[in-house]
């Protein structure tokens, strides 16, 4: 018996192999062949279960009619697309697509026998249609679903594989589709474009099929995931894209760019996930490597906050421009180590890791001092909202005389450029953090003034954005995280409007800023769009190949739990006090904030009640100091009156 049992698997694997190594030409002939004779076949049962005679009488009538039955039904099945189907993953949906060819055949065979019949051409008994279709249907089924036992039985070689379509019909779509052939666990069923001179081409072996058609060729296929290619969309059409995939229940992913194949960042098979940032569909402008040159190449560079979100990807970039010597400052010893460590392994010897806070001065001074930087990006920070309301003397203390204790060291060491890392919380602050970078913003400005006297050139300046997709604490690694564990994605309030931009883009922005200031300057990075909460947690949903569980589908998907605002969360943010006074800068994507309303006003004599109220643990007075010094219009930013 076991050796029986060998042999079968044995022929079956056999048998699979060979259906598998067979080109797709010859699998669709072989297919359109054994449909003619099953149909040939259910015609004659249909004969001798009507006639109750295993060989009925062959007929010059009855052969005229055994012909035209497949030659009336072949072009009916290619027609609704029964050859296209990769028989390995027909799904069980496919048998609906199968009874309605058959009955269009069946319906199409019957009309011939009516007006051969009238001509006089013999009679056919009634019941041998019903018996022809229901005959038929039974074995062009069966064919097809004995193959598909066949090509998934025995050693499961294959079982695992997903079916697949690839958006996109240009070079890069077709080099995936060819380079995922017999690797992996993703078969390609197909490519998918909006032109509609590709559509029924055959690209690389591959047919072209319409977008318009997608939830249906999703069905019919079982598809489970839709790999975008992006270089083959247009960049003005990929929003509208990944709009219209991440709708449909799959998974979306996305083929890297071909600058970034050729670059030997990514090999064509290296399928990556959707990046946030290309489903909201900002605009991107490369950076201007002249800017990024002239603030880093050769440089002593000091990062604050090295191991944070902004402040690791400004040493990545930072370590690409080849500076003299990269300092990595940072208070966390794990996120300094994971900093180190990463760019160790870029096979950079310039970085030195530095273990300090920002609140520490001999820290701070003796870092400046024994590397004598040139170059100082301010990134430490607390900037969690919540957190920061829940903590407010910390708050001020990090925030604040943090960024106090850096500039004045850096003024008295004459670093040539301090670039404070601002945020859009900084106009017109509900919130504590907010209200921390908005005094930064002002400490920075004084230092500026102050550098304007020294015969040194020193250029203080600040950076004002606003949310970084991925950072740290950041509502889109929390939606991930709560998409992976099955919901519910939490959000505050769906009407929320938040500006987004990616890491990478944010760090080359700032680089470029600093490169562009005169001193004294609050520099704006173009955020685009604000974007909608509600709209972000549907989006990260779909893209995750999930629906959203709403009152259409109460008892599937993931649903969204609105939580309420949080204490000094706003319902909007903004860049600017007065967008009016914005100067574009010769960057397309930075523009400059006009201080010369601004008045000046005595800010040691604030700093120094506020460190007074900090030292004395009165949280109360150093809020309202906080708030106090804050106007609610830029262009007249000033103290009503200097505290005592």
């Amino acid at each position: 018996m076991l050796a029986s049992e060998w042999t079968n698997k044995t022929l079956v694997k056999n048998i699979r192999e060979r259906i598998i190594r067979t080109p797709r030409l010859w699998k669709r002939v072989a297919m359109i062949s054994i449909d003619i004779v099953a149909l040939v076949i259910a015609l004659w049962a249909s004969y001798a279960i009507r006639l109750s005679v295993w060989m009925p009488a062959l007929t010059s009538e009855r052969l005229i009619l055994a012909a035209l039955a497949p030659l009336v039904a072949i072009p009916i099945f290619i027609r609704l697309g029964l050859y296209r189907s990769v028989i390995r993953y027909l799904p069980e949906a496919a048998m609906w697509t199968i009874i309605k060819a058959m009955l269009i055949a069946t319906t199409s065979w019957v009309i011939i026998v009516f007006l051969m019949e009238m001509a006089g051409q013999g009679i056919v008994p009634r019941s041998v249609p019903f018996l022809f279709f229901i005959l038929g249907t039974l074995l062009i089924g069966a064919v097809r679903f004995a193959a598909k036992w066949i090509l998934v039985s025995g050693t499961g070689l294959r079982r695992n594989e997903e079916p697949i379509f690839i958006y996109g019909a240009g070079p890069a779509a077709a080099q995936l589709a060819q380079a995922l052939r017999g690797h992996g666990n993703r078969y390609v069923m197909g490519l998918i474009d909006d032109d509609p001179a590709n559509h029924g081409r055959d690209i690389g072996g591959y047919r072209v099929l319409p977008s318009s058609d997608l939830p249906s060729l999703i069905d019919r296929y079982g598809i489970k995931e839709i790999v975008v290619s992006m270089s083959s969309i247009p960049m003005d059409n990929r929003q509208a894209v990944l709009g219209q995939v991440t709708g449909l229940g799959v998974k979306v992913r996305s083929l890297p760019a071909i600058a970034d194949i050729v670059d030997g960042r990514y090999i064509v098979s290296q399928i990556r996930e959707i990046e946030i940032d290309e489903l909201l569909g900002r605009s991107f402008v490369p950076a201007e490597t002249e800017l990024l040159d002239q603030a880093l190449a050769g440089k002593i560079v000091m990062v604050t906050g090295a191991g944070g979100s902004i402040g690791s990807e400004l040493c990545r970039l930072i370590i690409r421009r080849k500076p003299e010597k990269l300092i990595l400052f940072e208070a966390s010893e794990y996120a300094l180590y994971r900093i180190e460590q990463e760019l160790s392994a870029l096979g950079s010897h310039t970085a030195v890791p530095v273990l300090g806070s920002v609140t520490d001065a001999k820290s701070v001074e003796r870092a400046i001092r024994t590397h004598k930087v040139q170059v100082l990006y301010h990134a430490a920070a607390h900037k969690h909202v919540p957190l920061v309301e829940a903590n407010v003397l910390e708050g001020i203390r990090n925030n604040v005389f943090g960024t106090l204790t850096v500039a004045k060291i850096a003024a008295a060491q004459k670093i040539e450029s301090f670039v404070l890392i601002s945020s859009d919380k900084a106009v017109r602050p509900t919130n504590v953090m907010g209200a921390t970078k908005r005094w930064a913003e002002l400490v920075v400005r004084q230092m500026a003034i102050e550098a304007r006297s020294k015969p040194e050139k020193q250029i203080f300046c600040a950076v004002r954005f606003g949310n970084v997709i991925g950072s740290n604490g950041s509502v889109v690694p929390l939606f991930k995280q709560q998409i992976a564990r099955g919901g519910p994605v939490t959000i505050t309030d769906p009407e929320m409007t938040r500006y987004f931009m990616a890491i990478p883009e944010a760090a080359e922005l700032i680089v470029q800023a600093g490169a562009l200031s005169a001193g004294g300057d609050v520099f704006l990075l173009d955020m685009g769009e604000p974007v909608r909460i509600g709209d972000l947690a549907e989006n990260m949903i779909r893209l995750a190949g999930f629906n959203v569980r709403d009152a259409d589908s109460p008892d599937s998907g993931i649903a969204i739990e609105v939580i309420g605002k949080r204490p000094g969360e706003k319902l909007f943010e903004e860049l600017f006090y007065d967008r009016n006074n914005a100067q574009p800068t010769r960057h397309p994507k930075i523009m400059r904030a006009d201080s010369t309303g601004i008045a000046n006003y005595d800010i040691a004599s604030w700093l120094r009640a506020l460190e007074q109220a900090v030292a004395a643990d009165d949280e109360d007075h150093a809020r309202q100091l906080l708030f106090g010094l804050i106007s609610t219009d830029e262009t007249s930013c000033h103290a009503v009156q200097a505290p005592d």
